[in-house]
Parts: structure tokens; sequence; C-alpha cells
């Protein structure tokens, strides 16, 4: 099923003549509005400390709970991806980050109340203040530092993150 098979009405004139433009929108036959279905963005934080270990996440709720992940989440209207992401790794891991530096981004899909949302998961190497004193919180049950030699990214539960987490190691492995 198409995400756009959900939306039955207009959502500005509440028309049930809401009908497929193309494959990536909807268009009203009585007021003329088209919405166009895009995915929404999200950040993921790979933060390193000077152990060269990188900070984990364990899932605290579904999707994918109890297996591993990486601080980040959905940024809210009017924030950047790197006040989105310094936010969500504050929210869920108490660090103040200091920098975000992007790197790249993976396309995902992300399961929500039963609806599967469309992600552009950004990824941001992040420097923290301190990084000693990590507290899980938010929709995190544990977290904690990991060596990079013991990371398998098959071990994350959310398709974007096994997959940026191998091209981060492959990119962190690489002889200069």
């Amino acid at each position: 099923m198409h995400p756009l098979d959900k939306f039955k009405y207009c959502p500005v004139c509440g028309s049930p003549h809401f009908e497929e433009h193309n494959a990536k929108s909807k268009h009203c036959t009585d007021c003329g509005f088209t919405y166009y279905f895009n995915p929404s963005s999200a950040t993921v934080a790979l933060i390193m400390n000077p152990k060269n270990e990188l900070l984990v996440c364990r899932r605290g709720k579904n999707p994918a709970k109890g297996t591993l992940d990486l601080p980040g989440g959905f940024i809210d209207m009017y924030e950047t991806g790197e006040e989105g992401v310094a936010r969500e790794v504050r929210e869920e891991t108490g660090l103040e980050t200091l920098r975000a530096e992007y790197l790249f981004s993976i396309p995902n899909l992300y399961e929500y109340s039963g609806f599967m949302v469309h992600t552009l998961d950004m990824f941001f190497r992040c420097t923290v203040a301190d990084c000693s004193h990590i507290a899980a919180q938010d929709d995190v049950a544990d977290s904690f530092w990991m060596p990079l030699s013991e990371i398998k990214p098959e071990e994350f539960g959310l398709m974007s993150i096994r997959q940026g987490i191998t091209r981060f190691l492959e990119e962190t492995n690489k002889p200069e």
C-alpha cells in the first residue's frame, strides 16, 4: 500500500475528491490543492570518545525495541539539522553537543503508530562537551561506549542505521 492511500480527504477543503495525481502526490479536484508526499527529516549522531569508542544506544521503544541504535530522531519545525541532532543528543543521552558536522544521508522507512514514515536520515559527526556522564533518557533504554572493533552493523535494528554504521566504519578504517 502506498502511504498516500491513507489520505482520503483534501486537507484544505475536506473534499473526498482527493485523487492520485502521480506517484508522489494527490490532487483535489474541488479546490485545486495538490499535496506532495515527501520524506520527513531525521538526524543520527555519531559520537566518538577519546578512547576511539562510539556512543551506542539500546532502543527502548518500537520499532526495533531492544536493538542497538545511535542517538537521533525527527527534526522539529523551524529547526536546522544541526539544531535537531543537538536536541536529540541532549534528550536521549544528556550530553551537550558542541559541534555537529554533516557527513551523509540515507533514506529510510520508519514505522510510527502503524504508519510507514518515509524519512531522510542525516548523519552527523558530533563533538560533545563531556563524554563521561551519559544518561539514557527519552526513548533510549541504555547508552554506552563501544569500541569500533566490536561494532556489528547487523545488531542495529533500523535499516538506515545499519547502512550508516557500515559506511562510517568503512570510512573510518580507510588508510589515508
